[in-house]
């Protein structure tokens, strides 16, 4: 469920509003989650309780398009409209749907959703949303604004992480065991205040909206092995966006433990590890505007 911002986005997202976007690498671990993530993207798209395929389609907050791309490979005669605060992100986007040959059905919109007026984004029969609304400052305004922008029987997917992905062993490494716990615990810290819908329920938000609740669905997220390369790379950029986030909140030696993991070219490196696995869940609220 997908977008690393000091979150790390997960299943794609920069969620159509404003976050600091530049040589941080947010777009290629954007990427990296779209690659790493796939089957798991493809099957929340495959559990949707749709009555009838979509043919419009709105993904708020696209981020590279890993949501997209995913509607559009499980919609195949549906056409999506890409929103998202960062350019960068929508070049990505574009360039892959010319790449893929499906750039005649994406539309890309810049937009900061948390505005009061949005733009024009039709009447689409499915919205969908990864990763993305806990960023909103006023989220009960953005569901609402969806609800009304929703042709009526539609669809809003929300889908969302249960939290920072982990992906060392638990006594990993082995002269500071539980480091990557304790890097997760300083960043929730210090997200807490700025983001205080990270990990929320948003069954009961969705009906305050005027929607209708028609499924919520828990994906445990545990992939090894096979993508072993993909997943260190991905390790990597997420562990040193949270190092830049909570460097000053760790002691020494964790700080110390924690960069030669990130030295790509030192003997402790994430990439030359073999035990990486990425682990969280992804939850997504299926809501009808009735």
């Amino acid at each position: 469920m997908t977008h690393a911002h000091t979150h790390i986005s997960q299943h794609g997202a920069s969620h159509g509003h404003r976050h600091e976007h530049g040589p941080d690498g947010q777009a290629d671990i954007l990427d990296l989650d779209a690659e790493v993530l796939a089957e798991h993207t493809a099957a929340i798209t495959a559990w949707l309780p749709l009555k009838t395929d979509p043919h419009d389609i709105v993904d708020l907050g696209c981020g590279t398009g890993a949501g997209t791309f995913a509607l559009l490979d499980r919609f195949p005669d549906s056409h999506v409209t890409a929103v998202d605060a960062s350019a960068e992100h929508l070049q990505r986007l574009r360039a892959r749907a010319r790449l893929l040959g499906v750039q005649e059905r994406v539309h890309t919109v810049q937009a900061d959703l948390d505005e009061a007026a949005w733009p024009d984004l039709g009447s689409p029969d499915l919205v969908w949303a990864s990763a993305s609304m806990h960023h909103m400052a006023r989220p009960g305004r953005t569901l609402r604004t969806v609800h009304d922008t929703l042709a009526p029987g539609g669809m809003f997917a929300v889908v969302e992480l249960a939290g920072h992905p982990r992906f060392l062993p638990l006594n990993a490494p082995a002269d500071r065991p539980g480091l990557e716990e304790r890097v997760h615990a300083a960043a929730d810290r210090r997200q807490a205040e700025r983001m205080p819908h990270r990990g929320a329920d948003w069954g009961p938000m969705l009906i305050a909206a005027g929607f209708t609740i028609e499924g919520e669905h828990t994906l445990a997220v545990n992939l090894e092995g096979s993508r072993s390369e993909a997943i260190g790379r991905y390790a990597t950029g997420v562990l040193q966006r949270l190092r830049s986030a909570v460097a000053s909140d760790l002691t020494p030696e964790d700080l110390t433990a924690l960069e030669r993991l990130l030295d790509t070219s030192g003997p402790h490196s994430i990439l030359r590890r073999d035990d990486l696995t990425v682990r969280t869940e992804r939850t997504v609220w299926a809501a009808r505007r009735t």
